[in-house]
């Protein structure tokens, strides 16, 4: 490249555009443009020979005499002088360039437009050097014929980026001036602190010094210079920049909650939101934006860090492209920093450095503890929807499909404690659904949906039960499936009850129910459970409690902890069974095992108590509870041993009507000889009607006589082959 060509000083008029900053960012290109003339002029003055294809690949005996007389920081074309003519001439050259970056940045001006070069230097503090550093960097993203500029000036060409001695030969005139701009390079200074700038070694070397890094720009700083917001790789499926606007959707979720948003914006607080309803999070950082009238920057913290970034690096990244894009952050997934209740101290103090709102959200309540701050941090709890909340989502997602039914819907809001955004999902499943159906969305698809979309991690912690039983299956006396029934209708009646007529602000315990089902074996305590589940259209959950209670202290609690915060989120019906594995008459303390026992009690009742859902013990053996607990229970079902007459109802509501079964069969004579719960009778219909299929396909008394025979001997009872004659 010769002498830059002499031109007079012009003022080229700037037309109006819609966006100067690609007009600005040309014109601080060219002024760099100007600084590799003049070092090219001054490479080639100093000897070096554009022709020679072997240059860079080797060091002859004159360069090395070279190199040994060359002043300390001085580059190779810093060793050759330019005439005063030709200094003066890129001089000039150099100043028409920074005019015409002066013009650019005064018709934005005029023009009320923001120069993004320009604000990214105000945000992140870069000085001049800072600012052409990055220009440097960015040119090769522009333009191509920078990679055999830059091979050049770097005496190889297979360096098609510039290194940070690249930049110091461009940018420094004197070695002590290379020496004091190496602090620009460091890990915590402004350009790589943001990551505008990345040191990263050639390939050659495993760890090349600092001088031979090179130097690339952030894939999002490049194309937001360009004029478009593009997360990094590791960002681009879990962040979204959109522009919200007011609805009644983010209103409706965010109920409640907007008078403490309105009040602290001026305040600009760090505002952490916790709490399982992560939909109305977002609803309501959407309605805070829509409301200052700036985009939302949505990242996810949790999915961003399964990659290979840390999340500090992952948090400033955020915050840096949030200050780009005068978004206002909202990082969801923020538990997964935290330990022990606090994020680390250098996270909290990148979070408070942050000079604009910024908000924070995750399912548990953290403190900030380990540094001094002068940052308010305003906290927002974001719960389960209330019953009146949900119902009013239940509606609003439905739209069209709200069934004029009312008891439907109270029925969903009451007996399902969905998040927003499961009422949602719920409810898309559910027109799934019926489309695959061909007709209208029906109150059985909502259930269903409702169920498919509680939490379904319960399901490893416990045995999931199918309802097979209604109340024509059931034979218990008058009085207990009428208290079955009052319980149903309990469950129904708690968002009447509870939240519209207030009786719930004077309980001390939680709104849930909970019951004591007691009697023998096979009395039908399961199928009682089974009813009221395929009733309700709950799901029904069966733990066994001689698997969860452990001889360790401290255990069983655990075990019992984990089952019901799995719970917590899955609208079902606890069913614990073998309750006296943990209950026993343990009111007296005789030793440390009865005490700890009393404890493990204790835990269980209160942990039902505070279950916001349906819970039911299942006992053999009343008596072995101790009346001081019984009274912490709200129903007490009692299952008797059947008599001869429910017998016969259980014998001929058990058997199934299409199994084909001889006019011979007597089940009065069955009820009347052989004393047995309604669990024996069930096992001795099955082994008949196997028996039966392989002898003639039709069950005879014979078949239903030897199935009694196996089931009293199961028992460890006495046969009487007297009753067992027709």
């Amino acid at each position: 490249m010769g002498s830059p060509e002499r031109r007079r000083d012009s003022t080229m008029d700037i037309p109006t555009e819609p966006d100067l900053s690609l007009r600005h960012l040309e014109a601080e290109v060219a002024r760099i443009d100007v600084l590799i003339r003049r070092e090219v002029r001054r490479w080639q003055l100093a000897g070096q020979d554009p022709g020679d294809a072997f240059r860079g690949l080797y060091v002859s005996d004159a360069e090395a005499d070279m190199l040994l007389g060359r002043p300390f920081g001085a580059s190779w074309g810093q060793m050759a002088a330019l005439e005063p003519e030709e200094a003066q001439a890129y001089a000039d050259a150099n100043l028409r360039a920074e005019r015409q970056v002066s013009l650019v940045a005064e018709a934005a001006r005029s023009q009320g437009q923001i120069l993004r070069l320009e604000h990214l230097c105000s945000v992140f503090g870069l000085d001049r050097f800072d600012r052409d550093a990055l220009l440097i960097g960015l040119a090769v993203n522009l333009d191509l014929r920078y990679e055999r500029l830059y091979g050049y000036l770097q005496d190889d060409v297979t360096r098609k980026r510039p290194t940070v001695n690249l930049v110091l030969n461009l940018l420094c005139e004197s070695g002590q001036n290379r020496l004091l701009m190496l602090s620009h390079f460091a890990a915590e200074a402004p350009l790589f602190k943001y990551r505008l700038l990345e040191r990263v070694s050639d390939g050659g070397s495993a760890k090349p010094g600092l001088l031979n890094q090179l130097l690339l720009p952030d894939e999002t700083i490049v194309a937001w210079l360009l004029g478009r917001y593009r997360p990094r790789a590791e960002f681009r499926a879990n962040a979204a920049l959109v522009w919200p606007h007011e609805n009644h959707q983010d209103r409706l979720l965010a109920a409640g909650k907007w008078a403490q948003l309105e009040g602290a914006v001026a305040e600009r607080p760090i505002m952490a939101f916790y709490g399982p309803d992560g939909a109305s999070q977002l609803s309501a950082a959407r309605l805070l934006a829509a409301h200052v009238r700036r985009p939302i920057l949505r990242v996810d913290l949790a999915a961003v860090m399964d990659g290979e970034l840390s999340a500090l690096d992952a948090l400033r990244l955020t915050l840096r492209d949030a200050r780009l894009t005068r978004a206002i952050p909202y990082i969801s997934g923020w538990d997964i920093c935290l330990t022990d209740g606090a994020p680390p101290p250098e996270l909290l103090e990148e979070l408070c450095a942050y000079p604009d709102l910024a908000i924070v959200g995750g399912q548990t309540l953290w403190r900030p503890a380990g540094i001094e701050r002068d940052r308010n941090v305003l906290w927002l709890e974001f719960p389960i929807p209330a019953y009146g909340q949900r119902r009013a989502l239940w509606i609003h997602f439905l739209g069209e499909d709200v069934s004029a039914e009312e008891q439907g819907l109270t029925a969903l809001a009451g007996q399902f404690t969905l998040t927003a955004s499961q009422i949602r999902d719920a409810v898309a499943s559910a027109r799934d659904t019926a489309a695959g159906r061909g007709g209208p969305v029906e109150s059985g698809d909502l259930f269903a949906a409702a169920r498919a979309h509680s939490s379904p991690r319960l399901a490893t912690l416990a045995r999931k039960i199918v309802p097979r039983y209604d109340w024509e299956d059931i034979v218990l006396p008058e009085d207990q499936v009428a208290l079955l029934h009052e319980i149903v209708n309990t469950v129904r009646g708690r968002p009447l009850v509870l939240e519209q007529w207030g009786v719930g602000r004077k309980l001390a315990s939680g709104s849930g129910v909970t019951m004591l089902f007691s009697g023998p074996p096979g009395t039908g305590k399961t199928m009682g459970a089974e009813v009221i589940s395929r009733e309700l259209g709950l799901d029904m959950y069966k733990i066994d409690l001689s698997t969860v209670v452990s001889k360790y202290i401290g255990e069983t609690e655990k075990n019992l902890e984990q089952i019901f915060r799995e719970a917590e989120t899955s609208n079902a019906i606890l069913f614990f069974d073998e309750a006296d594995s943990l209950f026993g008459k343990r009111s007296e303390v005789r030793d440390s095992h009865d005490r700890y026992a009393n404890i493990e009690i204790a835990y269980l009742l209160q942990r039902m108590e505070a279950y916001d859902g349906v819970t039911i013990l299942a006992t053999n053996l009343r008596a072995n509870l101790d009346e001081a607990f019984t009274r912490r229970l709200q129903f007490a079902v009692d299952f008797p041993f059947p008599e001869e007459d429910y017998r016969l109802r259980i014998w001929q509501a058990l058997f199934p009507p299409d199994v084909p079964r001889s006019p011979e069969i007597d089940f009065g004579l069955l009820a009347h000889r052989f004393r047995l719960a309604g669990g024996n009778i069930k096992n001795i219909i099955v082994s008949a009607a196997f028996l039966a299929a392989s002898d003639g396909g039709l069950v005879r008394m014979r078949h239903l006589l030897h199935g009694t025979r196996r089931e009293l001997r199961k028992m460890g009872k006495l046969v009487d082959e007297e009753d067992m004659r027709i």
